[in-house]
């Protein structure tokens, strides 16, 4: 079976560097399923999940917030924002953040302030659901 090179970057690290059958990406208009020979595309990421595939199954799941998909025929690395392994949420501390949140935009002093607390709580809404859908 042909496998495709797949790199996932955060900020901080390599968080993977492995050979793939298939890797899902959330690519803003849509998923994207890349194969290896896929065609040379470059994608702006949503908040979802990355998947790579391994003899037809789901190796790993990880939540990227956004960020950058640079496919060719050889492979793809995405550049992330954020990036976590699914299994590795911690759902009560994800909970109290959201609770937490929504007190501190109840408060917030200031529009520009108020705004970024809302997009905050946006994403970590969306990464919770991800995680119920995917993981429970």
């Amino acid at each position: 079976m042909q496998t495709l090179s797949f790199e996932l970057v955060s900020p901080e690290r390599i968080l993977l560097k492995e050979q793939v059958e298939m890797v899902v990406v959330p690519g803003q208009d849509g998923d994207i399923g890349i194969l290896p020979e896929h065609a040379a595309v470059i994608s702006t990421l949503r908040p979802g999940v990355v998947q790579t595939y391994a003899k037809g199954n789901v190796v790993d799941r990880v939540f990227v917030s956004g960020g950058f998909a640079n496919i060719n025929e050889r492979g793809c690395t995405v550049l992330a924002e954020e990036c976590i392994f699914l299994q590795d949420i911690n759902e009560s501390e994800l909970d109290d953040f959201i609770k937490n949140t929504r007190e501190e935009i109840a408060i917030a002093r200031s529009h520009h302030e108020k705004k970024g607390l809302e997009s905050q709580l946006q994403l970590a809404e969306v990464k919770r659901s991800l995680y119920k859908k995917l993981l429970r």
